[in-house]
Order: C-alpha cells, then structure tokens, then sequence
C-alpha cells in the first residue's frame, strides 16, 4: 500500500491532536478516572479505528482492509495483556490512582516512537530477509505454547527488573510522591520521583510485550502503513482500556491461554504462508474474535476457584 507521505502527517498530526486534547482539557488535573470517563475514551479511540478500517477497505480494497481490522484485533487482543502487568505494577508502587492516568499517557507516547522504530526496522529486514518470517513464526509458536503452559505473569515483581533496580542506584530519588510529577526541583538539585521509577517500568513492560506483539502483526501483512496504523489505534485504546478492565481484570481467568493459542495461530500462519495450506486473513480474523469471545465467556462460565485461606 503506497501511501502519500502527506498522509503520513496527517495521520500523525491527528493522533497527536487527541493526545493533546486529552492532556491539555479533560484531563489537565490529576484526578482519579471514573469508569464511564474510561468507558467513553475507549469507545472513541474504537470508533476512530473502525472508521479508518472502513476508508482502507473502500479505498485500497477489502484484502487491505481485512489486514487492518486483523492487525488492530490482534495488537489490541494482545496489549490486553499488559493490563495485568499494569495493574500489578501500580500495586506494587503503590501509585495513587489520581496519578495513574499521567503514567500510562507518556507510557502511549514514548511506546509509539518505540514501536515506529522497531516496525521500520523489521520491515527493512524482511524486504531484505524473508526467512526472518519464518523465524518470527516460530518465536510466536514458542511464545503462545509457552503462555499456554506457564503460569500467569503477575506472579513476577516488575520492581526487580534490572533496568529499574539500576535506575534506582544511579538515579536521585526523592523518598515519597511530589504529587504527579516525575521531576522536581529540590535544595537547587533536580530529583526523579518514584512516579518516574514506575513510568520506567510500564516502558519495560511495552518493550517486552512488543517483542510479542510486533512479530505477530507481521504475520498478518507487511504493509508498514497498516502495521503502523493498526498498533496506534490499538496503544491508544490501552490507555483507556486498563482504567475499564482494572477492576475486573483478575475475573478473566481463561485470557491469557486464549491469547497464547492467538500467538500459536499467528505462528503457525507465518510458517505456512508459502505452502499449499496457506492461512487467509478471513480465516485468521475469525479465529482471533473466536478465541477472544471463548475465552472471555468460559470466565464468565468457569470462573477461577478460589481457595480459603488457612
């Protein structure tokens, strides 16, 4: 899909203009975010992608817009996963949940110039490599095999990452929260505060769920233009997805074997996409809603048994 680099700016002055408009009016203050605030940025940020869902299949044809509409499922099926991730880091830290908004917005900005970088890249290698698709295919299979066995990742603590445990010798802390600001000014000497400790762990977070999330959107197309597209759409939901999900995210107990056997499929099409028993983007997009609704349904039926304490 060739696309007018005009476009590009556009599409980006846009996104940036709803981010603006967010920081800069309706949430300028620090202030706890209701469920019906949450609810309501969350359906936005999907009608917006559907909408551009519907001008791609118009305009460049129903294959294109297929690979958009899977793209974007998949990336936000997956970024689902960082809610959990999310949710624990801000348990750990403590982090008042007044603050918790202003962390996960800088999280959205600096995780699209990460992922823009890492998407350019991989496009360059595969024009260059095309066996690295096959390894990417591979990785995911390992990847969804593996979410399938293991056990959930909330059982990890984000706080002993090395790069946030570095962060913490190196860096001049203040000892409590300085409201919702990452840097203050202090005795005539800038100081961090642990809000940017906990910022550097969300960005951890991304960057690990990218190495997931980007290789399986290659499994859907190579089209730079909707890889881009379909994972801004799907970041900014985030942001307003955890703040709707927080609360109930633990219920949904079968999601993440559900997103494992989402990776395991996207794998085993990149595998496949150059033998007779080729997956298409229609199978592929089902499967995904498939799975997603299944899993999120079985919660419901089956919900996780809890046991007494002793």
């Amino acid at each position: 899909m060739i696309v007018s680099p005009i476009f590009w700016i556009v599409f980006a002055t846009v996104v940036l203009g709803m981010i603006a408009l967010d920081l800069g009016i309706f949430t300028r203050k620090s202030h706890t975010i209701s469920f019906r605030e949450a609810l309501t940025w969350t359906s936005v940020w999907a009608v917006l992608a559907s909408l551009f869902g519907a001008w791609i299949w118009q305009s460049q044809g129903h294959l294109k817009g297929l690979e958009f509409f899977n793209g974007y499922l998949i990336e936000l099926s997956l970024s689902a996963d960082n809610v959990f991730i999310f949710a624990l880091i801000f348990k750990n830290f403590a982090v008042p949940p007044a603050y918790q908004h202003k962390v996960l917005i800088w999280g959205v900005l600096s995780a699209l110039v990460m992922r823009f970088v890492m998407i350019a890249i991989g496009v360059q290698l595969i024009t260059q490599f095309q066996w690295i698709l096959y390894l990417f295919g591979a990785f995911l299979l390992y990847t969804g095999l593996k979410m399938l066995r293991s056990e959930s990742e909330l059982d990890a603590d984000p706080a002993n990452n090395p790069i946030v445990r570095y962060a913490r010798r190196v860096l001049p802390l203040t000892p409590s929260w300085r409201g919702d600001r990452f840097l203050v000014t202090e005795n005539g000497r800038t100081h961090f505060t642990p809000l940017f400790i906990v910022l550097i762990c969300i960005e951890v977070s991304d960057l690990i769920f990218a190495v997931d999330s980007i290789p399986a959107v290659f499994g859907i197309t190579q089209d730079q233009f909707i890889i881009f597209t379909s994972n801004v759409f799907a970041i900014m939901g985030l942001r307003s997805l955890y703040f709707v999900l927080s609360g109930v995210i633990d219920k949904f107990y079968y999601l993440k074997p559900g997103l494992g056997i989402i990776l395991a499929f996207v794998g085993l099409k990149m595998l496949l996409a150059h033998t007779a028993f080729k997956i298409g983007n229609g199978l592929s997009l089902a499967v995904t809603i498939g799975v997603l609704l299944l899993s999120i349904l079985a919660s419901i039926a089956f919900p996780r048994p809890t046991h007494p304490k002793a």
